[in-house]
Formats: structure tokens, sequence, C-alpha cells
């Protein structure tokens, strides 16, 4: 078994037509069963069309009545995401594994809150994330499917990157992988750790997870409170381990960076950053420490603000006047 996707699974790739989805999908379908597994693609404009054997459609309704398609992934552009997001809510799909990166906040805000209002079933997963893959089934994604082997350990992870060094150091110990996911980095996003967990958790053949969280947002507060009151049944089963890394990271200067990176650490409060994850650390028996609140720095002076203020030029004055006054 295992989470999501697996060698059943049928999937539509919309946005099939632009140059990272001819890739991707092309790199899916060379990887196991990824040839019986996606069927369909869509592009309004190229209705009827073929990409290498694919059928392409106009809308994801049609792909689904067409071909039975149930999960989509999506490569289109950040200003029309979201709407290709709702397209396939709205086509009644099991799952929607959406790639794009740099989707405008407020769209995302938008798409999460008609989903809830209107109690829709399918589950999303990023934006701005590597994807899903089972090994030795499918991927659905833009990870490198040959660091992958089948295996009894689920991955889930906020950062692609991340999710391949785990992987990696995980296949360097001869351990495989039930299922990865990518949750993705955006501020707004679909499913969160703790839905992961749970769904490892009912996965009779994942014996063991490994969380992968960054800074920024408070999904790994969250997960690590598994075993307090409502999260107890996740945590019945799955054998948990913790490493923090990324000290570095906290502070003015870790906020302004992940703020650049979209991550929206700088935005977080007292969740999200460094310190506060290290504070949501699983004890010997799982349960996890309360979060306390971190201190705020104020900012060091950066050469921009003193350029600002005009310190900066009255410096670089004076030190001109000096060495013309200077004898020689």
């Amino acid at each position: 078994m295992s989470i999501l996707i697996n060698k059943n699974s049928r999937v539509v790739t919309q946005g099939i037509t632009g140059k990272t989805g001819q890739f991707h999908t092309r790199m899916c379908r060379e990887y196991a069963n990824g040839k019986n597994c996606f069927v369909a693609g869509v592009n309004p404009k190229k209705a009827g069309e073929d990409f290498e054997g694919v059928p392409i459609f106009a809308t994801v309704k049609d792909a689904k009545e067409k071909t039975g398609v149930n999960v989509s992934v999506i490569y289109v552009p950040p200003p029309f995401a979201a709407a290709a997001i709702w397209e396939a809510v709205e086509a009644d799909l099991d799952l929607v594994i959406c790639i794009t990166e740099g989707i405008p906040v407020r769209d995302m805000v938008e798409v999460k809150d008609r989903m809830k209002k209107q109690n829709r079933k399918t589950l999303l997963v990023g934006p701005n994330c590597p994807g899903v893959i089972t090994p030795d089934e499918i991927k659905i994604g833009i990870m490198p499917g040959h660091i992958h082997k089948k295996g009894r350990i689920g991955v889930v992870s906020r950062s692609g990157t991340l999710t391949y060094e785990a992987v990696g150091q995980l296949m360097d110990l001869g351990l495989g992988q039930s299922t990865c996911v990518g949750t993705g980095g955006d501020p707004v996003n679909g499913l969160k750790h703790v839905d992961i967990l749970r769904m490892f958790n009912d996965d009779p053949e994942t014996d063991a997870v490994i969380m992968v969280g960054e800074i920024g947002g408070s999904d790994e507060e969250t997960a690590a409170r598994v075993g307090e009151g409502q999260h107890e049944e996740a945590r019945r089963r799955l054998h948990r381990r913790r490493h923090r890394a990324g000290r570095q990271a906290h502070g003015a200067r870790g906020r302004h960076h992940f703020r650049r990176q979209g991550h929206g650490a700088g935005e977080a409060g007292s969740d999200g950053g460094v310190r506060d994850q290290g504070h949501a650390e699983s004890g010997g028996d799982g349960a996890a420490a309360a979060v306390g609140p971190v201190a705020r720095r104020k900012a060091p002076r950066t050469p921009s603000r003193l350029r600002r203020s005009g310190k900066l030029r009255s410096m670089g004055r004076m030190r001109r006047r000096s060495r013309l006054e200077s004898p020689p």
C-alpha cells in the first residue's frame, strides 16, 4: 500500500504543452508505471492534439469523462494556476498536485476558502511543491525518480531539496520509502504535516516517518504536538525521530531572507522561527514541549538603512576631507 497515489492512479497534466509541463510529463512517464498512469493533458487552445501519444482535452472535466482521470498535476504559470486548481476541484478529482511556484497569495486564499465553503472532497498538495512519489510505482512531480526505492519509511517535507537529501540519506542506509510527499513552501497551501502523518499512520506498510520542515508558519509546531488531545490518533503507531537544522536563519537577517524566498517567515509572528520550532521538540515519549515566545530583536542598521538616513554619505565626505587635509 501507499498514500495518495499508486500504480492505479490516472493522471491528467494541466499545462502539458508548456516547456516545463512537457519535460516533467515525459520524465514521469518514463518512471515505473508512468506510461499507464499519465493518460491525459489539458490545454483549451490545443484540444484534440496529443503530446507523445497523450491526448489533450479542453477541460479537466472532459479529460475525466473520456479517460477516467482521478489525479491532476499542475504546471500552469502563476497568474492562472489558481484557476487551474479550481477547475480540477470542480471536476471532483481525488487529488490535485500543484507544482507552480509564485501563485499570488490572495488567489490561493480565495481557492482555499471556496473549497472549504463548498465542502469539496478534492485533496490539494502544494502549491510550490516537488510533488508526490510512491517508489517503483508512480511519481507525479519534479523529483528525481532514480534516488528512490520501495520501502517502509514515509517522508513528508515542505522543502523540495531537503526531501531529496532525506531520501538520499535513507538510501545510504539501505532504507526504502513507502511514499514521499512534498507539501510545498507557500504560506497558503493544501495538506499539512498533520494530515500526511494521519495518512501514514493508517498505512500498514509504513513503519516510520521522516518529517522535514522549514522556517515560516506553524505546521511543524502543530505536528510536534501530536499526542496532545485531538492528535492522539495520529501518533499511535509510528516511530518518530527529529533533527533541527538551520539555526543560523533566525533573527532579523533570517526573517528578511526567507521573506524574499516566499516562505512567509517574516510574517509568522512568534510561531515559525527556528527558535520557536526548537521549543516544539519531542521528549522521550513523543510528547511535544510548549512553544514559547521569542523575544524580538531590534534589526541591525544595515548599509542600505544608513544610506537612506544620509549618515553613510556624511561618513564618506568626512573620509575624503581627511585625506585631502592630511599632509603628503
